[in-house]
């Protein structure tokens, strides 16, 4: 079998969590890896999130893990990479600061078959896949995607959940999001007056883009959505709060509770339940993209539910990799060949 060639930029969290995955996984082989940091420090913090699981060697120019030999190049910005050179089947870009069609079209101009990125799009790409939801609708055309973002999987997997089963009068979720690495230790003059903030001092209110996408790849929740977001000074797991309000009567919690028992034997490797008294420490090491609290499932009424699930960045990083391997399926095709 054919391995599928990936670029990533970046190797930072998700790229990290990302190289482990593929190491660990046959289907895939990461053939370079584009990131600024000094070689021996990219070598040490990878070693370090590997923990016992691998021992990463630093070669000339190289990271070798196993089989897998990974070139890096001291780049970044799309247009210095040559993926051409490495035959990159598609590149991630994990960076976080590449979010429009026209700061990504060239990893494609470089070579790169596709490209993923980490995180959601500012402005219209091809394609969002939130995996579990939507992945139907992607397209051989596609060529710049992105996965989404760990709480917009996670929310538009609840809602579709409940979707399901009962009409979804209004939904409304807030994602309790650890703080990541664009936000500072310390206060400092930032974008706005809130994300100006210590993330390591503060619970900070924060809009999130998750309202946009949700509803775009679940169509019985348009136009029903609101969404806020608190950055909490937790360094790993996220939790999230939805409350649907329904047009029946809920004659018992219990049949929220088993709906999601039900979606998790269906699809294990996204979503999975708890009825232990877990908190967000608990979830690290999670690949999943939804981790339901059924202790903190409950009913408020007569018509309203209240959802609380987990999930962590290795989840997301997971949903990445699902998307390459959605998409290697697809030979690339042009709009022409497609009509």
């Amino acid at each position: 079998m054919r391995k599928i060639r990936i670029g990533l930029m970046g190797l930072g969290q998700i790229g990290r969590q990302i190289y482990r995955l593929a190491l660990q996984d046959e289907r895939f082989e990461v053939v370079a890896i584009s990131d600024i940091g000094r070689p021996e420090i990219l070598h040490h913090l990878l070693n370090k999130a590997m923990g016992k699981a691998a021992e990463i060697r630093l070669e000339p120019n190289y990271l070798v893990g196993g089989e897998m030999k990974s070139r890096l190049i001291p780049a970044d910005h799309p247009t210095e990479i040559p993926w051409d050179v490495f035959g990159a089947d598609v590149v991630i870009d994990a960076t976080g600061k590449f979010r429009s069609a026209e700061e990504l079209q060239p990893h494609v101009d470089n070579g790169a078959g596709r490209v993923i990125i980490s995180t959601l799009p500012l402005g219209e790409i091809d394609r969002v896949v939130l995996c579990g939801v939507n992945e139907n609708a992607a397209d051989a055309t596609d060529r710049i995607i992105s996965a989404g973002s760990g709480s917009t999987t996670a929310t538009a997997l609840a809602l579709k959940v409940i979707a399901e089963r009962f009409e979804i009068n209004h939904a409304t979720m807030t994602s309790v999001h650890a703080y990541t690495s664009d936000q500072s230790l310390q206060d400092y003059a930032g974008p706005d007056y809130r994300r100006s903030r210590s993330g390591a001092e503060n619970i900070i209110p924060n809009v999130t883009p998750a309202l946009d996408w949700v509803q775009r790849a679940l169509p019985a929740v348009h136009g029903r959505l609101t969404a806020y977001a608190l950055n909490v000074p937790v360094q790993v797991g996220s939790m999230l709060d939805v409350t649907a309000s329904l047009a029946e009567p809920l004659e018992d919690i219990d049949v929220i509770r088993d709906l999601f028992v039900a979606a998790a034997q269906k699809m294990p490797h996204l979503i999975e339940t708890t009825a232990e008294p877990v908190v967000s420490s608990d979830v690290k090491g999670s690949a999943c993209s939804l981790l339901v609290d059924l202790k903190g499932t409950m009913q408020a009424g007569t018509r309203m539910a209240k959802l609380i699930a987990w999930h962590e960045s290795l989840g997301h990083a997971s949903r990445i990799l699902d998307v390459a391997a959605l998409y290697s399926g697809m030979p690339v095709a042009t709009l022409k060949e497609a009509c």
